[in-house]
């Protein structure tokens, strides 16, 4: 429900997911939010602040993106991240391959920004699983998760970190001829810039205005996230 926005830290605001949290293991959290929102940190910050005897297994739905490869023969290499390039099979069905024992977790790159096989491991069951990245909007992973958490911010402080995340893999990329940021290079900085805020603007702007955004809606839990990291609590 909606509540009065206020101030919210990250151990608060784990201790009101724990508690809205069944008992069955694991207790399956989904994180969500648009794309350099920050969901892979505040994950693990999350993750961090549980109680000391609880498992907890953090794993990215990146790991169920389909290969670029297939994306493209698809038609959708400009469509990363949006619905239409998961395995949502697969994905939604983790919980309950969890539920029944270890599980192998593909592995995905940002870097190389494709699935990688070097990056695959194994978890054993945990006592809750937080989920976090794309793909929970539409039948899915979304009907598995027990608690949806939407991590929301203004679209000018997304593209800037957006931004500020493409720079720096664009600038790592000059001793790192394998990273897909390296085609890139030939590139000046104000070009690698201007790319950017394209690319922000015709991918991943529209996928967050056109799918993200409508696990908003739906999502238990909706923090707000300011341009100085700072968290709010919208609705509880």
């Amino acid at each position: 429900m909606p509540v009065p926005p206020c101030p919210i830290a990250v151990p608060a605001l784990t201790g009101l997911i724990a508690a809205r949290l069944p008992a069955r293991q694991p207790a399956v959290i989904g994180l969500t939010g648009s794309v350099a929102a920050g969901k892979s940190t505040l994950a693990t910050a999350l993750a961090a602040a549980f109680p000391v005897a609880s498992n907890v297994a953090v794993v990215g739905t990146d790991a169920w993106l389909l290969p670029n490869a297939e994306l493209e023969a698809r038609g959708l290499a400009l469509k990363k991240g949006f619905p239409e390039s998961f395995d949502a099979a697969a994905l939604a069905a983790l919980p309950a391959a969890l539920r029944a024992g270890p599980v192998t977790i593909p592995g995905y790159s940002h870097r190389v920004y494709d699935v990688d096989p070097a990056l695959a491991r194994r978890i054993d069951p945990p006592d809750v699983l937080i989920l976090e990245g794309l793909g929970f909007v539409g039948p899915g992973i979304a009907d598995q998760v027990d608690l949806l958490v939407y991590l929301d911010a203004e679209p000018d402080d997304l593209e800037h970190w957006f931004l500020a995340r493409f720079m720096a893999y664009w600038h790592a990329a000059a001793d790192d001829p394998a990273s897909f940021y390296a085609r890139f290079r030939s590139m000046t900085e104000p070009e690698a810039e201007a790319f950017g805020r394209m690319v922000w603007a015709t991918i991943n702007r529209p996928n967050l205005d056109n799918h993200i955004i409508q696990a908003r809606e739906t999502a238990h839990i909706v923090v707000r996230k300011a341009r100085d990291h700072s968290l709010t609590l919208l609705r509880a």
